[in-house]
């Protein structure tokens, strides 16, 4: 399966390693068999939130990429076809990030693991097929 890591999934696993998580989340965050994606939407919303003061995080925002990079998870860019997309059906949510997660697993192929209750219900939600 190809999983598109909601930021508070990222923020969780920064944390305490998942502990957080529900178990079903957690064994598909442990799946050797599935990719891991991040998008760059969650890095810009993390970096924007930490500047606001929002978020505080255990380490620097520049050490991100390699922390995903050891962890075996793939970064993946915007582009047009993700800023274009026209996710179906329509996310309840007004949230421009979780609108481009979306988009992106749409376009992408992927799987969105998040336990937002605005997005779990949605068919691009991988907690609705576990």
């Amino acid at each position: 399966m190809k999983l598109l890591l909601d930021t508070h999934i990222l923020l969780a696993v920064i944390a305490d390693g998942a502990a957080r998580v529900p178990a079903k989340v957690a064994a598909l965050l442990r799946d050797r068999s599935a990719e891991h994606h991040l998008s760059v939407a969650s890095l810009w919303e993390i970096a924007i939130k930490c500047r606001l003061g929002k978020l505080k995080l255990t380490l620097e925002l520049g050490a991100l990429p390699e922390l995903l990079d050891g962890l075996g998870v793939k970064i993946i860019p915007i582009d047009e076809r993700h800023a274009l997309a026209s996710v179906e059906p329509e996310p309840v949510t007004r949230d421009p990030f979780d609108r481009m997660l979306l988009a992106q697993c749409q376009v992408e192929g992927l799987r969105l693991l998040t336990i937002d209750r605005a997005l779990v219900s949605h068919p691009l939600a991988a907690t609705g097929h576990v």
